[in-house]
């Protein structure tokens, strides 16, 4: 360890479990060989409807398990875990993730190193073929279709990502943030529910003067689209309308008048004859439905809950 790291300051490692316990106790056995050695672990259950969460508690019974009475989506259960935190640094990762035992170090000195780092990933492999890159950094969102890649996306892991540096955006399945910067700008807002979510608050992280930081020395591996599936419905529904409701939340003017006549006149007939010829009319009626909810809601659109 470098001689950077002069403390261990404590991290709270918060994850969201939704019918998936075995998952999520997987996740929670890789973190038994986690080498950092201050810690906490806060497992939020999103109101699973179906599986009983016991196991979860039962195996590990040093966790801190906090039951929602309802689903909260992402952003609601990770900000439960937020309230009951008490680290001075928060990760917020997925609980279909499984971690490398030295991940958290090089975060957090990258951290001590430059306090005006406000957010920051790891690597992210896929877990199903773990010499494959998910996400390596992000390149810029385009302002005017809402649109940005992955860098390194399916990619062998030849090492040829492995230089740590400020990236456009962080990558929700594993993120890091300061709890000074939470404290700032508020914690995630719930409006989305699922997806776009982390984008917005590195949006408004950004705005704060804040960087965004991508640190290859730590990893992770992903399941990935265990809770929503890799092209469902409900994962239709979400990503259109939330499409929307970003740039709602972070356009202005002629951008954001450009945006709503491409989500609408280039997205709608495209996607449209996508599912029809597919036969997908179940995923035909989740778009249309996304595409609606913007139309009939306007309040809570700009809200984000304070710590």
């Amino acid at each position: 360890m470098s001689t950077i790291m002069k403390e261990y300051p404590k991290v709270s490692i918060i994850t969201v479990n939704y019918n998936q316990a075995q998952v999520t106790c997987d996740f929670l056995q890789s973190l038994k060989e986690v080498t950092y050695p201050n810690y906490e672990v806060i497992v939020v259950d999103n109101a699973s409807p179906t599986e009983d969460p016991a196991p979860i508690v039962n195996n590990y019974p040093e966790i801190i398990f906090i039951k929602s009475e309802k689903n909260l989506g992402f952003a609601g259960g990770n900000n439960l875990g937020v309230r009951k935190s008490t680290g001075e640094y928060l990760l917020f990762i997925n609980n279909d993730t499984e971690v490398e035992p030295d991940f958290l170090e090089p975060m957090i000195e990258k951290f001590q190193e430059d306090e005006n780092i406000g957010m920051m990933s790891p690597k992210i492999r896929f877990h199903h073929t773990p010499d494959t890159i998910q996400y390596a950094g992000y390149t810029p969102m385009n302002p005017f279709t809402m649109r940005q890649h992955l860098i390194g996306f399916r990619k062998v892991d030849n090492g040829q990502f492995d230089d740590p540096g400020f990236t456009y955006s962080i990558h929700g399945a594993a993120m890091m943030v300061p709890r000074k910067v939470i404290e700032e700008v508020g914690m995630m807002t719930e409006v989305f529910f699922l997806y776009y979510e982390e984008h917005d608050w590195c949006a408004r992280v950004k705005k704060a003067g804040y960087k965004v930081y991508y640190q290859p020395k730590s990893l992770v591996f992903h399941k990935e689209s265990i809770s929503t599936g890799k092209e469902s419905p409900l994962k239709i529904y979400y990503i259109s309308r939330n499409r929307i409701v970003y740039a709602r939340r972070n356009s202005k003017g002629w951008i954001l008048l450009f945006n709503l006549i491409y989500l609408t006149l280039i997205t709608v007939p495209k996607n449209t004859l996508k599912y029809l010829l597919a036969t997908r009319f179940d995923l035909l009626r989740s778009f249309y439905k996304a595409m609606f909810w913007n139309v009939y809601h306007y309040k809570g659109i700009h809200d984000n809950p304070a710590l």
